[in-house]
């Protein structure tokens, strides 16, 4: 019996002749052998010919036992495209810092082979392994076989979202503490949170152990646990005096880029005032063989990021300056018990934490948490040029 040669996407076609790879590439790839995935080419086609979306929310969808982990998705014209008719997406926790087997790799192929169109994003924006298309009836069989093999679904809808990292102090010689660990023990120890949805909407965790923030925490996390060191900068003249004989231009590429303005090449010699440094680790960047984060190491918390939904992008707001390496952990579980208990009181729906604090005030959060105020919270220093100084009433 002869295959029915695939639907002509002369639309689709034209995403495959720039000069970089093209999903499209990758979903005929799989149309080969995958039902789904060819109607998911001709839905697509079809979306572009209409000039609308062809997917609707049906309802919810999920395994047994879990509130979260599925998203449910289905087609509005499911007798034209019968095999993307249901099409829900599998978020599958990754192993912290995302490092994986080839054995572990084939393995979950082969289950969303047997189970859904074999189409995965390698990785979602929180973190998870991306299953992408399934039908309903096939939710708790591959539910099932990821368990067996060692994987677990992670979090999705209004729940703590699946915590990710860096891979920290595995690969990384500027990491301030173990971020795959926290990630790990952190995942472990709030199963229900992630997995039964109790939260007015959704909380992200993540880690990175320096401040170069490998997996953007300060733009995306809730709550965002940056490495740090409180300390000096480690300086090796020898190295420094190297990079200036090799040609780089410390007083305009270092110096004047530094955000502190902490720094001072005379040409000779270069001096760091540490107590202006904002641990930025543009110098460190800049010249990683004269210069290191000091010894005393540990963890600024951060928090109310998120992206554009609701309201507007967030950043996050320094809440807890440093930490210390072997108490972060402790302090993180005791400030989440804190943060969510106000939230679910305070909080409005579909609000996150950060839109909360700008409604209710720091000042009311800060108070509701049982945290004093510290000058680093502060995001925006008063600019209202009607409030002045006196000499004399200036220390």
């Amino acid at each position: 019996m002869t295959k029915t040669p695939p639907k002509p996407t002369p639309l689709l076609d034209q995403l495959e002749t720039g000069p970089w790879p093209s999903f499209v590439t990758e979903i005929k790839r799989a149309a080969e052998k995958s039902p789904a995935a060819e109607d998911l080419l001709g839905l697509l086609e079809r979306s572009y010919e209409d000039r609308k979306g062809h997917w609707k929310h049906g309802g919810i969808v999920g395994v047994r036992g879990y509130g979260s982990g599925v998203i449910g998705r289905y087609n509005d014209i499911p007798e034209e495209f019968p095999n993307v008719a249901h099409f829900h997406t599998l978020r599958v926790n990754q192993p912290s810092g995302w490092f994986y087997t080839s054995d572990a790799l084939r393995t979950l192929a082969d289950i969303w082979e047997r189970h859904g169109s074999g189409l995965t994003n390698m990785h979602g924006s929180t973190g998870d392994i991306i299953f992408l298309g399934t039908r309903t009836d096939e939710l708790e069989a591959t539910f099932q076989e990821l368990t067996a093999a060692g994987f677990d679904l992670g979090g999705s809808g209004s729940a703590m979202r699946t915590p990710s990292c860096c891979v920290g102090q595995a690969r990384c010689e500027w990491a301030c503490f173990d971020t795959m660990k926290f990630c790990n023990d952190i995942t472990q120890a709030y199963q229900d949170e992630m997995h039964r949805p109790p939260f007015p909407y959704k909380f992200k965790v993540k880690a990175s152990g320096c401040p170069n923030d490998c997996v953007a925490a300060i733009a995306r996390a809730d709550l965002s646990i940056i490495g740090i060191w409180k300390d000096d900068i480690r300086q090796d003249d020898g190295a420094v005096a190297e990079y200036a004989a090799g040609g780089l231009d410390i007083a305009r590429d270092v110096c004047a880029r530094c955000p502190g303005q902490c720094m001072d090449w005379d040409g000779a010699r270069l001096t760091i005032d540490n107590q202006d440094c904002k641990r930025c680790m543009h110098c460190i960047n800049a010249m990683p063989k004269a210069l290191r984060p000091g010894v005393e190491r540990g963890a600024a918390i951060l928090i109310g990021a998120k992206a554009p939904i609701v309201q507007g992008a967030l950043l996050s707001s320094v809440l807890v300056p440093f930490v210390p390496e072997a108490e972060i952990e402790t302090t993180v579980r005791e400030l989440l018990t804190r943060i969510w208990e106000f939230w679910d009181e305070y909080g409005k729906n579909r609000e996150r934490v950060g839109e909360m604090i700008q409604r209710v005030g720091l000042s009311a959060f800060l108070d509701g948490i049982g945290l004093e105020p510290r000058p680093e919270m502060v995001a925006f220093p008063r600019d209202n040029p009607y409030v002045f100084f006196q000499k004399e009433d200036v220390k």
